[in-house]
């Protein structure tokens, strides 16, 4: 009725009693035309999740073990502070689960970019690794070896680690502030896609 001028509105609504076959397929029609937004709707968020998906950057040459998770038994807030090149406090309150992971990295391979919902302890247990921040113009890698530990702050930091190197790299990860309930490894990996700050 809002796209029917004063004249047929009063014409209507004058003959509801004898012209309620007319109102009935109105209805009919109405809800065809809600059933082909509703359809549409539905197709254009399909083609929107494939889109987003395929800007996103997967892993290659990647395996993976998780050894554990669980909750902290009591209200748990976790904080680094790191002390580098810059230094950066990492403060986590009221932690969600914590997951303990090995993965191994073949020669050539990477992690795709990704975050994680909160911070990230990784250790080099084999290999090199070469890490890339997705904020990082210059594309300079930072490179950690065999017995060496760091901290990823997680909470959106986007980022990609690669094995550069001709053995494998093989890492073992504890991720704090994980999601509960959600199952792995969405989690505690947010894939992203590609910054374009680096060439490859």
């Amino acid at each position: 009725m809002k796209n029917m001028n004063s004249k047929n509105r009063l014409k209507v609504t004058s003959c509801l009693a004898t012209c309620s076959r007319v109102v009935g397929a109105l209805k009919r029609n109405l809800a065809v035309v809600k059933g082909r937004q509703l359809a549409l709707a539905a197709i254009v968020a399909a083609i929107s999740s494939v889109s987003v998906a395929a800007v996103l950057t997967p892993s290659s040459l990647v395996s993976s073990v998780i050894f554990a998770r669980a909750s902290f038994s009591d209200p748990t807030d976790v904080r680094f502070k790191i002390k580098g090149q810059a230094e950066e406090v990492i403060n986590v309150n009221g932690a969600g689960d914590t997951v303990m992971q090995k993965i191994v990295i073949e020669p050539g391979g990477h992690t795709g970019w990704h975050s994680h919902p909160g911070p990230v302890v990784v250790l080099i247990a084999s290999g090199e690794m070469s890490f890339y921040d997705g904020d990082d113009p210059t594309c300079t890698a930072r490179t950690y070896s065999l017995g060496e530990a760091f901290v990823d702050s997680g909470q959106g930091h986007v980022h990609i680690a690669r094995n550069e190197g001709s053995v494998p790299l093989e890492l073992y990860v504890t991720y704090f502030d994980v999601t509960p309930g959600v199952p792995a490894p969405g989690a505690f990996r947010i894939d992203a896609p590609d910054p374009g700050n680096c060439s490859f």
